[in-house]
């Protein structure tokens, strides 16, 4: 690096520090050296630059107005030419820069100034070169690394071998992919993930908790899929460390590629897994393969949970089959998880005590909706089956139990099939095509006077038994008068030939309201 410091070791150069400046001043870096005999060279003169200058200006302006101009330009420091008139460096130079803190050197009259213009050419030329050898190197070691398998574990490490910098690897749901001498919580990656959704990102993020990282966005042509973060501010980073950091970024681009290719293969085959189940035995030979692909013995015992949020938003989020996985990983359980617009599905072995998915369904829940940013999450469970040839009714059970929990505004955030209800193993009973035949045989005229009248038959009809038959709580709720939700349901009876005032009629359109969603 180009300074001070490095042109008073250069014997050829014959200088002599005459004034050191304060602390560190013949140390830091110098951009390049400024030839000047103006009387105020300051607007010439670029920030870091040393100013060389024979003193042809002291006939005309104070030593002391000369050095708060070149101060004042941020200049990093003077060397006075000695010449053959001027023997020696003026003395009220050298308390101008003593008392502005600006560093003075003195070259002989045998030196011309284009020897130290060579001498600066020469060692910024050698930073680049060795910069580039740096570079190559460095771009040499990251592919290695990347070729046999390292990660993106491998390619922090080959960073921090050069410089000693606290970094991390998150990606833009906020999973910390890796990291070398630096520790996040879940809301710091978190805080990553926001900054990366930028457009573009920002090149420092904060963290929280009085924490600021240099942000380096990772991926492909378009939206970065993940960044680099080095946990200290970018104005503390040297020049050769942020190349270092961009290069690094760069190669960890090829790396979340890959793994995100990987993930989404891993999806695909896992939710082909659910469609193998669902098929019954038509594809029922090719289960256990799939099974033993992703860790889970098919011959063990075996149990299938789903996921989802609750309410009226979305059921599911990006990032929620990773939450469950990591999770899942963590507590030592191997399994396939796929994830869907309505639930996320697992299947896993099962196990008793802790590890069960009674035991455990809460953690999992409360896990993660933290990792995705708050929500209620609902698990549905359903009893465990000996293997994987009988898969196909704990998944259908599963599934329907987070319907339901995720239909409700409380109660436990986690339950099985047969804790939900009779009717619903009724239901479950019959397959989709019954279900469906019978829903629409009680719902059909319903439907039809909705669509040709845009009508609210069914929603009245649904609202009535949710409120249990009670007539002012369900008018309420529908904002219409007591005498339009008995028009309405009198219409009800008209249509399906069921009375709600009846407890069968009333069971029987419970049940194809229920089989209609379930189907």
């Amino acid at each position: 690096m180009l300074t001070l410091a490095a042109l008073v070791d250069d014997p050829a150069l014959e200088l002599r520090v005459v004034v050191p400046g304060r602390d560190g001043a013949l140390t830091g870096q110098v951009l390049w050296v400024h030839n000047t005999e103006l009387p105020d060279p300051g607007p010439y003169v670029r920030e870091h630059e040393v100013v060389l200058t024979n003193g042809l200006w002291l006939d005309r302006v104070a030593p002391a107005d000369f050095v708060a101009r070149v101060a004042g330009a941020g200049a990093a420091g003077i060397i006075f030419g000695l010449r053959v008139e001027q023997r020696d460096t003026p003395p009220q130079l050298a308390e101008a820069c003593r008392e502005a803190g600006l560093p003075l050197l003195e070259i002989s009259v045998a030196v011309p100034f284009t020897a130290v213009t060579r001498a600066a050419a020469a060692i910024q030329a050698a930073d680049r070169q060795n910069a580039l050898m740096s570079m190559v190197r460095r771009g040499d070691e990251l592919t290695s690394a990347l070729s046999r398998g390292a990660g993106a574990a491998g390619v922090l490490a080959i960073l921090r071998r050069e410089h000693e910098l606290p970094l991390a690897v998150v990606d833009r749901m906020g999973r910390e992919l890796a990291s070398a001498g630096a520790e996040l919580d879940a809301g710091q990656a978190r805080a990553a993930a926001e900054a990366l959704a930028g457009h573009p990102p920002p090149l420092e993020a904060d963290l929280g908790a009085g924490t600021r990282a240099a942000l380096f966005p990772v991926g492909a042509i378009g939206d970065a899929d993940a960044a680099l973060l080095c946990l200290r501010p970018v104005a503390d980073l040297t020049r050769e460390e942020r190349d270092a950091l961009e290069q690094t970024a760069r190669y960890l681009s090829l790396e979340v590629a890959r793994h995100q290719a990987v993930q989404a293969i891993e999806m695909r085959f896992a939710v082909e897994l659910l469609d193998m189940v669902l098929s019954g035995a038509q594809r029922a030979a090719e289960v256990p393969g799939r099974l033993r692909a992703f860790g889970v013995d098919p011959d063990g015992p075996l149990s299938v949970i789903a996921l989802a949020f609750a309410g009226d938003d979305a059921a599911t989020r990006a990032g929620m089959a990773e939450a469950v996985t990591d999770f899942l990983l963590a507590d030592g359980l191997p399994a396939v998880v796929a994830a869907g617009s309505q639930d996320v599905v697992a299947v896993l072995p099962f196990r008793s005590g802790r590890q069960s998915p009674a035991a455990f369904a809460p953690r999992l829940a409360a896990a993660v909706s933290h990792r995705l940013a708050g929500g209620r999450v609902v698990v549905g469970l359903a009893d465990p089956v000996p293997g994987a040839a009988e898969l196909r009714v704990p998944l259908s059970r599963s599934r329907e139990a987070c319907r339901v929990l995720r239909g409700r505004r409380g109660g436990p955030v986690a339950a099985s099939f047969a804790e939900l209800g009779s009717y619903r193993l009724l239901l479950e009973s019959h397959d989709e095509q019954w279900r469906h035949t019978f829903a629409d045989a009680l719902l059909g005229p319903l439907r039809e006077h909705d669509r040709v009248r845009d009508g609210d038959l069914e929603t009245t009809l649904r609202a009535f038994l949710d409120h249990d038959g009670q007539w002012a709580a369900t008018a309420a709720a529908l904002y219409v008068h007591v005498n339009t939700l008995r028009n309405r349901l009198a219409k009800v009876t008209e249509l399906t030939g069921r009375d709600v005032g009846r407890t069968a009629d009333r069971v029987d359109l419970f049940l194809a309201l229920e089989a209609a969603q379930s189907g």
